[in-house]
């Protein structure tokens, strides 16, 4: 074997948290190498390391015969190192030759003039290498996300890349993109150029790489030919670590159910999606990315609107159209993305918690401040909100401070339901206890919540059962007894649970 880049010894700190801890990476001429792990497993930072955005504490980093001394990605993008991001990087206004070349342009002899033509020559020749029919003058943003991500990848071709790193690449994509992308993988390995491969989806890695290296809590736990493993091999292999005991085990869900859902169904992105809460559970929702998750919450909010299916409160049906028909049945939402969709930066932190309950401290429309900072107040009592006072511009609060206001924010509301996606994303070890602590605190106080999140070791802590979703189905609904890593790996990646096999928890 032929090695183009060998990694050892790799180690990376922040603020005193080890996020790699020695480790070992190689990667052949010509192959593709998957490289997977849960989430935290420090495959990104690996990446970042590799392509000049972090620096390594620690460790040596040979590419092509030479010790790797880059220390800026486009450094590393010129010693041959590119890579194509999970999330688009291109400026949508430009077309698709500026994009490819930003930065690369050929000129004439006379200095500052781009050529043109040779441009546009050039960009044809990188799409025809990769099989790819895109009209080189096409602006970015009229092209589908599939496409797209062509572009990305041509841009790294352009760039003379001998190793292409891909970052989750079809979470976005439909099958036929898919389809082209794994074309356009094979054509780059029959060319020599190298590819790191991460996913999440096994059956991609088992269709399209030569071997896979597994990391897990930031260190190197294994590399094995693609050929000698299998799903469950593979699963035991990426996790292989005891999670702390499930914090709301042991309370008390009720047999009669709060919500129904009954063959949702929306576009492309959510199938036949049937499932129940109970009062007083917490039901985690677990897949990949692309997998529904968020759409399901937003269609359930009202945000989107569906185009069949039933929704039952309380053994009534009843039609959600828009979010203030969610709120007014009692229905919380806390988004994705709380700086985008869930707090107004630049407002006061009590005017953010009391946003969707000024009908409680107004009359005639006109607010009664006093009521309101009493509300507010009352409220960073209860969350422990770490805020100089309720005037404090919620933007200057850290993430999750930011994270309790926005909870605040419809528990001020008394909702029934509340609908949390991926409620500790972006706040550190203790604020994500604390939320933790809170969601069982409001279940003990006669919430019923649903949970959607990425992150295993929180969905095996927290949830009473699982309902997996994958590409838009519902793949599997877990109750505690089933609930392990390897179940629901299984059902993320498309292994359904038939009624035979699982009839427990599941609505008929």
């Amino acid at each position: 074997m032929d090695t183009l880049l060998k990694a050892t010894g790799i180690s990376k700190s922040f603020g005193g948290i080890q996020a790699l801890d020695r480790v070992n990476f190689e990667v052949a001429k010509g192959e593709v190498h998957a490289v997977v792990g849960e989430n935290g497993a420090g495959k990104s930072t690996l990446m970042k390391i590799l392509t000049g955005v972090y620096q390594r504490d620690e460790g040596q980093i040979w590419f092509d015969g030479a010790e790797l001394s880059a220390k800026s990605p486009s450094q590393c993008r010129r010693s041959g190192i590119g890579i194509v991001f999970q999330e688009p990087t291109l400026i949508r206004s430009l077309d698709v030759k500026t994009n490819i070349f930003l930065g690369n342009y050929p000129y004439r002899k006379v200095p500052g003039f781009v050529n043109w033509q040779k441009l546009r020559e050039d960009t044809c020749s990188v799409l025809e290498e990769l099989g790819v029919t895109i009209d080189p003058d096409t602006i970015v943003s009229d092209l589908t996300f599939g496409k797209r991500q062509m572009i990305e990848i041509a841009k790294v071709i352009a760039h003379r890349a001998k190793l292409i790193i891909l970052d989750e690449p079809t979470s976005a994509l439909s099958d036929e993109e898919k389809d082209c992308l794994f074309g356009v993988i094979a054509r780059l390995k029959e060319r020599g150029t190298s590819i790191i491969y991460i996913s999440h989806r096994l059956p991609e890695i088992f269709e399209i790489t030569d071997r896979v290296t597994v990391m897990r809590d930031g260190r190197y736990i294994g590399t094995e030919s693609t050929a000698n493993l299998n799903a469950d091999s593979l699963i035991k292999m990426m996790v292989g670590k005891a999670l702390e005991a499930n914090l709301h085990r042991g309370s008390v869900v009720a047999d009669e159910d709060i919500l129904k859902v009954k063959g949702l169904g929306r576009g492309k992105v959510l199938s036949d999606i049937s499932f129940n809460l109970r009062k007083g559970e917490i039901l985690g929702v677990f897949g990949l990315v692309g997998s529904g998750r968020t759409e399901m919450a937003r269609a359930l909010f009202g945000i989107d609107k569906i185009d069949c299916g039933e929704i039952w409160l309380d053994d009534k049906k009843v039609a959600i159209r828009s979010p203030v028909e969610a709120v007014a049945l009692g229905l919380g939402f806390v988004p994705e993305s709380r700086k985008e969709h869930g707090i107004i930066p630049l407002m006061a932190s009590g005017m953010n918690i009391t946003l969707s309950a000024l009908g409680k401290c107004s009359a005639a429309s006109v607010v009664n401040w006093n009521s309101q900072d009493g509300i507010a107040r009352g409220f960073i009592k209860k969350m422990g909100i770490k805020v100089s006072s309720p005037k404090q511009a919620v933007v200057n609060l850290s993430g999750g401070n930011q994270q309790k206001v926005v909870v605040s924010k419809w528990l001020a509301n008394n909702p029934r339901i509340l609908i949390l996606d991926e409620p500790t994303r972006g706040v550190d070890v203790g604020a994500k206890a604390e939320i933790h602590n809170l969601i069982v605190q409001l279940i003990k106080e006669g919430l019923s919540v649903i949970m959607i999140s990425s992150e295993m070791e929180e969905i095996m802590r927290l949830a009473d059962r699982v309902l997996v979703l994958y590409e838009g189905r519902v793949s599997g609904v877990l109750d505690l007894e089933e609930l392990n890593e390897e179940n629901l790996l299984k059902s993320i990646h498309g292994h359904f649970w038939r009624p035979d096999q699982n009839t427990k928890g599941v609505m008929e």
